[in-house]
């Protein structure tokens, strides 16, 4: 193999393919990536056999070349030294070389790397998977439905399920769904011309939707989502990401969010993010992170952290609305940032059913977001 390669082409896919190498890896050609030379491009593979994505440069594009190939091959790359060298190269221009015995050159200016490559015939092929359940849903939105959702996992390695965000389609709707059992997410979202399509319970690593939405664009492009029977397939412009469905059954959660409320109330989201957020800076103190809200029928809300060492916080915040009985609550003030954080919108539509029950709060702008908290029981 031998070819010449604009150096920037080369590390954008490269960092994206990187994200799928273990360090930590029982398979030796799994710590390196894969590179496939034809008439029509190159090929990056990386694995760690939990997530795979496979990046393709073409030979030109918009007109630009690329690519100037001289002879086609393939070869595995040290992954760890790989990545960084070609960050760190001094032209604008790389020339690969694969000699006898996967013999590596890397020129550029006046740099000359050698590698030892591996044999290209012992890398894992990549699923086949059936493109029957297939969608498309738009990169900003499916970015935004993950960030909104993912930090609601569990991270405790007893109950694997749950370290994952559940996708369900129906009737035309793709909800995700994450909890870690003190808290829960949900997001939903219309996608259109897929009203036959129905899924329940696909479950994807936390970790494996936190690498996704890195390679995920910002802007408004489609991404074509597969889903076969143990692998999810995102195909997004020239990459492919597949990832490994966690085995289990997810928890049905439905019945966990309340429908009806004693009391209603609609808040800024600044202004309660920023209350709670200073009274989380004493409570993290006693590493409790326990916060109290105080709602009084004149729609004034309280808001205090428990009395530690260094002292107390307490402020007041007027409701926009407010509807029902007075009460009082507490909770655990990093899981109510961490929601208000993610809620992308002004005010929001807090319910509450008793001190004892789950919290609720939704968007007042009407997208289809929902996040329950669990409250603490505490003396007086």
């Amino acid at each position: 193999m031998k070819l010449k390669i604009l150096k920037n082409e080369l590390n954008e896919s490269i960092q994206h393919v990187s994200k799928a190498v273990s360090s930590r890896t029982t398979i030796p050609i799994l710590s390196g990536i894969k590179i496939d030379a034809n008439a029509s491009g190159i090929t990056l593979t990386a694995s760690d056999t939990d997530i795979s994505i496979q990046s393709f440069i073409p030979t030109e594009k918009d007109g630009s070349h690329i690519i100037q190939l001289e002879t086609q091959g393939s070869v595995v790359l040290p992954a760890k030294f790989f990545v960084e060298i070609i960050k760190k190269l001094p032209d604008d221009e790389v020339e690969i070389e694969v000699k006898d015995q996967f013999q590596t050159w890397i020129r550029s200016g006046k740099s000359e790397i050698h590698m030892i490559g591996l044999d290209p015939e012992e890398y894992p092929l990549l699923p086949q998977l059936e493109q029957n359940e297939t969608f498309t849903v738009q990169s900003d939105l499916l970015k935004s439905m993950i960030r909104q959702t993912l930090f609601c996992v569990s991270t405790n390695e007893s109950t694997p399920i749950l370290t994952g965000v559940q996708w369900q389609m129906a009737e035309g709707k793709l909800k995700l769904i994450a909890t870690d059992r003190h808290r829960l997410a949900t997001r939903q979202a219309q996608i259109p011309d897929v009203e036959q399509l129905q899924f329940k319970n696909i479950v994807i690593s936390g970790k494996n939707l936190n690498e996704l939405n890195k390679i995920l664009p910002d802007q408004n492009e489609p991404v074509q989502i597969v889903v076969a029977e143990s692998q999810v397939l995102f195909k997004i412009d020239t990459n492919l990401f597949y990832t490994r469905i966690l085995d289990g059954l997810y928890p049905d959660t439905s019945k966990i969010i309340p429908q009806s409320f004693k009391t209603e109330m609609v808040i800024s989201t600044k202004s309660l993010l920023n209350a709670v957020d200073r009274a989380y800076l004493l409570s993290r103190e006693e590493k409790t992170n326990i916060v109290r809200l105080v709602a009084e029928e004149s729609g004034l809300v309280e808001i205090s952290s428990s009395q530690t060492e260094l002292g107390k916080i307490k402020e007041e915040i007027e409701t926009e609305s407010y509807s029902g009985e007075a009460f009082k609550i507490s909770f655990n003030s990093k899981y109510m940032l961490d929601a208000l954080k993610a809620m992308d919108c002004e005010k929001i539509h807090i319910g509450f059913t008793g001190a004892m029950s789950p919290i609720v709060l939704k968007p007042s702008d009407h997208v289809e977001l929902v996040y329950v908290i669990l409250p603490y029981r505490t003396t007086g």
